[in-house]
């Protein structure tokens, strides 16, 4: 089957996936659009697994709050660059919100956290392979408060750092 443009665009806004990657899974698929998008996931996790010894040191920091419970967690990328992309900066949004919905305490037990059938790692690696960098959940801390105490956050330096206190009063 002959793989037409219209195909390609389709299965890029379907997948995020680099056009020649999503002309290449219609080829080798025969045009069919379901298979491509398992062929591009097969393949974006195997492009993952040969980023995973490359080095993750920028990337960002967050805080998120609900109620009494807050997160700050550090989500890293290869370069600053990627870390400034709307892809990266969806990617952390959704990492806040999987952990306020939990209970765990830690970068490791927030790796096995599922959210639409696919676990928190599975998610990084997906990333990965569509960014085309390294990206991983460095730390998580759980903090609670008190009904009386109130959280005070801010993000410094573009993200970089961020800090969460506790304050003896809610106002």
């Amino acid at each position: 089957m002959a793989v037409t443009a219209l195909m390609v665009k389709e299965l890029r806004e379907r997948t995020g996936a680099g056009m020649l990657d999503c002309k290449k899974a219609l080829e080798e698929t025969n045009g069919n659009i379901e298979a491509a998008i398992d062929y591009l996931r097969e393949k974006g996790i195997a492009k993952a697994a040969k980023k995973a010894d490359r080095i993750a040191a920028e990337g960002l920091t967050n805080v998120v709050v609900e109620g009494n419970l807050a997160y700050v967690y550090e989500v890293n990328s290869e370069t600053d660059f990627v870390a400034k992309n709307a892809q990266f900066l969806d990617l952390v949004d959704l990492i806040g919100t999987i952990l306020l919905a939990s209970d765990v305490t830690n970068a490791e037990d927030a790796l096995k956290l599922v959210s639409n059938g696919k676990d928190v790692a599975t998610i990084l690696a997906e990333a990965t392979a569509t960014i085309g960098e390294k990206i991983s959940l460095r730390r998580v801390t759980r903090i609670e408060k008190k009904a009386a105490q109130g959280f005070g956050f801010y993000r410094h330096m573009g993200g970089k750092i961020s800090v969460l206190t506790i304050l003896e009063k809610d106002d």
